[in-house]
């Protein structure tokens, strides 16, 4: 969310750092509406002072014997206490109107995001590794997957469309992959490991920037809670309505749970095989940190995505993201793209962000600098410490053998009680 107080300072420049985004003049209606909630604010608080001086003031009357007077003050208390109530009204339904007008509005992009319209505008800016050579014509995971276990049909005939059914060592091989995620994160880097729930409160949803905005990708219960998308929604908001000293910087925290998207705006997009799910596991990382160890912090977690595919021995680019091709909520964004041989394509399987003080913001969420009274917002920083059923289908396809085989990486031996490749069934 945006500090109001900069739209009003300099309309046509918070305009302007829209305007990177595609995103149409806003500025002068935002104004427009602070300064009639400020108004009836005013009225308000007047009219607030001049009842209580008025209550006050016919003790007085009395006391004096100004009887009169006093009838005069009761008759004028008593309109107040008519007009009050609309004044309350309108000042708390002006309140919320401006609250949602800044919600719906995106992040302000760093001054370094590049400009461009979409994906094809992203900047290329290193890569590890080597595409994988074959001595036959490597296949898509969804071709090889279900004699390996990975079972399409019957995840649709329980649920329906995208979603699947695991069985036997691959199911053990995600499984392997979520856990050696999450205690690299946690060895390795210092991450404290978190169990958040998967339900959250719909506040909870704006604190993060996933509603309004996002409202039709997530799944809703009959109670009203929704299923999270992402950790980043329990783990981000476990900073909402704090205040944290300076010296507490910066707090890492990481969780492997399921998430759920509805993904409303991808109809017929990857609908073969396990890329994009209605139910998946993510091993997220989350970071808070003062504003002038943001940079650091970024690259820090996007080395920390960029160690797990090396260890894995998974080719990988990372891309810097355009203007266009942002996340509505984040300031700057790396993207690692996975080789996938078997569809010839690089895939996202990793976005490691800045999101500036933009979440903190909506969740009121501050810091105290040191020596100071006045409070701050810090940044908060995400990213994916991976996507685990995307990592499973680069794994599927980079180390597919010629007999429909997958050979297990390395790295993931410790955790297959043995197993060093999924065989496919007879």
């Amino acid at each position: 969310m945006h500090d109001i107080r900069v739209i009003r300072d300099d309309p046509a420049a918070f305009d302007a750092i829209l305007a990177r985004r595609g995103h149409e003049p806003v500025a002068q209606s935002i104004v427009a509406l602070d300064e009639e909630r400020r108004a009836v604010a005013t009225k308000l608080q007047e009219a607030q002072n001049r009842r209580n001086e008025a209550s006050k003031a016919i003790g007085q009357a009395m006391g004096q014997g100004d009887t009169e007077r006093a009838e005069a003050l009761k008759a004028e208390v008593g309109e107040l206490k008519k007009t009050l109530p609309t004044l309350e009204e309108q000042d708390r339904e002006l309140d919320e109107k401006l609250k949602m007008a800044l919600m719906v509005l995106p992040n302000a992009l760093a001054d370094s995001v590049p400009d461009g319209e979409s994906e094809d505008d992203n900047v290329y800016l290193r890569e590890w590794g080597e595409k994988p050579s074959f001595d036959f014509e490597p296949q898509e995971h969804a071709d090889i997957a279900p004699a390996l276990g990975m079972d399409f049909e019957t995840g649709a005939k329980i649920s329906g469309a995208r979603f699947t059914f695991l069985r036997g060592d691959i199911a053990r091989l995600h499984r392997a992959l979520g856990q050696f995620m999450l205690d690299t994160n946690t060895t390795e880097h210092g991450y404290t490991e978190c169990n958040p729930p998967l339900l959250i409160r719909e506040e909870s949803g704006y604190g993060t920037g996933q509603l309004p905005k996002f409202a039709e990708d997530l799944f809703r219960t009959t109670e009203g809670h929704l299923l999270i998308s992402t950790s980043e929604m329990t783990l981000g908001n476990s900073f909402r309505e704090q205040i944290f000293d300076a010296s507490d910087f910066p707090m890492r925290i990481t969780a492997l749970t399921p998430c759920f998207r509805a993904e409303a705006g991808a109809a017929g997009r990857d609908t073969r095989g396990f890329i994009r799910q209605h139910q998946f596991e993510k091993v997220e990382l989350i970071s808070a940190a003062l504003p002038e160890q943001a940079a650091e912090e970024h690259a820090r977690i996007t080395g920390i995505a960029e160690g797990l595919l090396q260890k894995l021995g998974l080719h990988y680019r990372v891309m810097e993201l355009c203007a266009g091709d942002m996340g509505a909520t984040m300031m700057k964004t790396y993207d690692l793209e996975v080789w996938l041989p078997g569809q010839s394509a690089y895939r996202e399987i990793s976005s490691c962000s800045d999101g500036g003080t933009y979440q903190p913001r909506r969740m009121n969420a501050r810091y105290r600098p040191e020596g100071e009274k006045k409070t701050e917002y810090f940044h908060l920083l995400n990213g994916s410490g991976l996507a685990v059923g995307r990592t499973l289908v680069a794994i599927m396809e980079n180390y597919q053998q010629a007999d429909g085989s997958v050979l297990i990486p390395e790295a993931l031996h410790p955790y297959m009680g043995g197993v060093t490749k999924l065989e496919p069934a007879a």
